[in-house]
């Protein structure tokens, strides 16, 4: 795998820190919120698992706008050289 030239955008990266300390926010929006802040400041990419997980949470329509705005971080910091299974 090669290394991601992307990080998450400092706006996100509050986002998701609100995200994280918000007792009302959903289990999946807090699962986003801690990828996209792994990816804050650095090289790490999104895996296998949390890109099924954004690209689903993209499709839905049941999601807030705040969830997809972090699924879609996530979702632009994955690989693109990752086969598909």
């Amino acid at each position: 795998m090669s290394d991601n030239k992307k990080q998450t955008s400092k706006k996100v990266a509050h986002l998701a820190a609100e995200s994280l300390h918000d007792p009302k926010a959903s289990a999946i929006k807090k699962k986003l919120a801690g990828s996209a802040l792994s990816q804050s400041h650095t090289s790490k990419q999104t895996g296998a698992h949390m890109e099924h997980v954004a690209g689903e949470v993209l499709h839905s329509t049941k999601y807030s706008k705040e969830t997809k705005e972090l699924a879609a971080s996530v979702l632009a910091q994955s690989t693109k050289d990752r086969k598909p299974k």
